[in-house]
């Protein structure tokens, strides 16, 4: 039922290919369910003034909400209070922290002063020993005439 029918190619061209539809099977519908009698609101009819009669069913009227009752502490109050906490549970990390960049700072600060002690140490040294001759080249110069970039001794 579904298959291609063909048709003679015409101008060299090819032939096209038809499909028909297979249609859909109906879906049965859905039982009704009974509604119980007292589910169903009774018709109520009023007969106006005029002499008209306006039939429908009687309304109830709205129920207000329920108050609920307000809560003896404000969530404000809570939200404040549980802030507090947190915030002093924060403290005690705070309090470590300044302490470590505080010890970290003079650790740094005795090791600056230990390196400059030893540096001046060694340059004390270095002046002020005995000034013995260690090799190289010593030039004494007592007259130097400079004349047109060219150094006489």
């Amino acid at each position: 039922m579904n298959e291609p029918t063909r048709y003679p190619a015409a101008r060299g061209t090819s032939a096209p290919e038809i499909h028909r539809p297979v249609p859909l099977v109906p879906s049965t519908p859905a039982p009704l369910v009974p509604i119980q009698p007292g589910g169903v609101p009774s018709v109520a009819s009023v007969v106006l003034p005029d002499g008209r009669v306006v039939t429908g069913y009687a309304v109830a009227p709205a129920q207000p909400e329920p108050v609920t009752a307000k809560p003896t502490v404000s969530r404000a109050a809570v939200n404040v209070a549980v802030g507090g906490v947190g915030f002093l549970a924060v403290c005690g990390g705070l309090f470590l922290l300044t302490a470590f960049i505080t010890a970290l700072t003079a650790l740094v600060t005795q090791l600056v002063i230990l390196t400059a002690v030893i540096f001046g140490g060694w340059v004390a040294v270095q002046v002020f020993s005995a000034s013995g001759h260690r090799g190289g080249t010593t030039v004494n110069i007592r007259k130097a005439v400079i004349k047109r970039s060219h150094f006489h001794g």
